[in-house]
């Protein structure tokens, strides 16, 4: 039988360098009250992975076209290769001293592939140039009506018109779903890791959102996206075990009753005959008062005739409506008429506007009787149908620079 030496022995014989490596684990080990766990992760200085786990962060959602990103309360736009801010903002359809003021920098910057520019208001849905015979933007048209018209009627001057050509309309900007990223403005000392610190986000995230350089630097001033955290799987819990159930024997358990009509028979029931109902001639006629005005729709129809093509977003803005040549065609509700002016077909358009966004189109007419500042009412007659085999209105209702269906406003 080998006889183990004292460890006293053991320590004595160890040279003194080894020595006093064993002596720390000696003491942990002496320390150990319970089983030695092996899995040391965290526990000794070991890398933690809990804190890159609770912070992982989703990609951001791919730009459309024209390199722009839209959630419900804002929109960002993209830098492509070789970008400068004004190519951007021209790409987008907004001014582009504007979008290089608000994020701090000059028109000719350069910008790298990928870098976010904040932007200070909604891109338009359609961009100017590179127009389509006949066709007019009334998007752009518009937002100039708005931005250009008093809010007060100005004496009545004379109609000018102007001919104007755009581009075919783009399909709609997609709105993200889900939680919104917050945006921060970057304020003078912070850094990308002084924000990414502020928001618990992996720095290198930040810069994948917002397509800083490899240096992470950022400007005063600059608007970053803080990216959005994933969200955790939905944990399944199993589902309750099921009550067991018993399991007895037809007709144990319950008393079979006996008939009353085996003891005494079933006494007789007596039927009170049913109401009758008076005759409709001696009911109370109630008194209707008369009504006050023809229609409680928000708007009147503006000419009389059948809808021969409906609202379709992005397709059609507006409704075309039918109607016998020369028909007059009149305001759908009060406002000030802020525009008048033609397409490359030499067609007249009348934009009339009711409040600082809500604004309607009347194209396709003719005739026109009201001037441009002119304050109009409810059904005052402003223009006639054409002549001829487009003998139609179009007509669009406009929250700015978007389309809403005209049904909702006229019935």
């Amino acid at each position: 039988m080998t006889r183990i030496p004292p460890a006293r022995t053991v320590f004595r014989s160890l040279p003194r360098a080894r020595l006093l490596a064993v002596l720390p684990l000696a003491g942990v080990l002496a320390a150990c009250q319970s089983p030695l766990d092996y899995d040391l992760r965290g526990q000794i200085g070991a890398f933690n992975t809990t804190g890159a786990a609770q912070s992982a962060t989703a990609n951001r959602p791919a730009p459309d076209d024209r390199g722009l990103i839209s959630y419900p309360s804002y929109q960002v736009a993209v830098a492509r290769r070789g970008d400068t801010v004004g190519d951007v903002a021209a790409r987008i359809g907004l001014p582009a001293d504007e979008v290089a003021s608000y994020n701090g920098m000059q028109t000719g910057d350069k910008m790298r592939q990928g870098e976010v520019l904040a932007l200070p208001r909604r891109a338009p849905g359609s961009l100017p140039g590179s127009a389509t015979p006949g066709s007019v933007d009334i998007a752009a048209l518009a937002g100039q009506a708005i931005d250009s018209a008093p809010l007060t009627s100005p004496n009545a001057g004379s109609v000018t018109t102007t001919e104007i050509q755009s581009a075919p309309k783009p399909q709609p900007a997609k709105v993200q779903s889900g939680p919104e990223p917050v945006r921060h403005k970057v304020k003078r000392g912070e850094t990308a890791y002084t924000i990414s610190r502020l928001y618990q986000v992996p720095v290198k995230s930040l810069a994948e959102w917002n397509g800083l350089g490899s240096d992470f630097a950022v400007r005063e001033g600059q608007y970053l996206l803080i990216p959005l955290k994933e969200q955790p799987a939905a944990e399944v819990t199993p589902a309750a075990a099921a009550a067991p159930v018993v399991v007895t024997e037809p007709g144990a358990g319950s008393e079979t009753p006996v008939p009353p009509s085996a003891s005494k028979p079933l006494p007789e029931e007596k039927v009170e005959p049913a109401v009758v109902k008076p005759a409709a001639e001696t009911l109370p006629k109630p008194e209707l008062p008369a009504p006050t005005r023809s229609s409680s729709a928000a708007m009147a129809y503006p000419v009389q005739g059948k809808i021969i093509k409906t609202y379709s977003k992005g397709r059609n803005d507006g409704i075309d409506i039918a109607g016998s040549a020369g028909a007059p065609v009149n305001a759908a509700e009060a406002g000030t008429v802020a525009a008048i002016t033609k397409d490359s077909g030499n067609v007249p358009i009348v934009v009339i506007r009711h409040s600082q966004k809500l604004l309607t189109v009347y194209q396709n007419v003719g005739n026109i009787t009201v001037k441009k500042g002119e304050s109009v009412v409810r059904g005052q007659r402003i223009a006639s149908l054409r002549g001829g085999d487009d003998a139609y209105l179009h007509f669009e209702v406009r929250d700015g620079f978007e389309s809403i269906d005209p049904l909702s406003y006229l019935n």
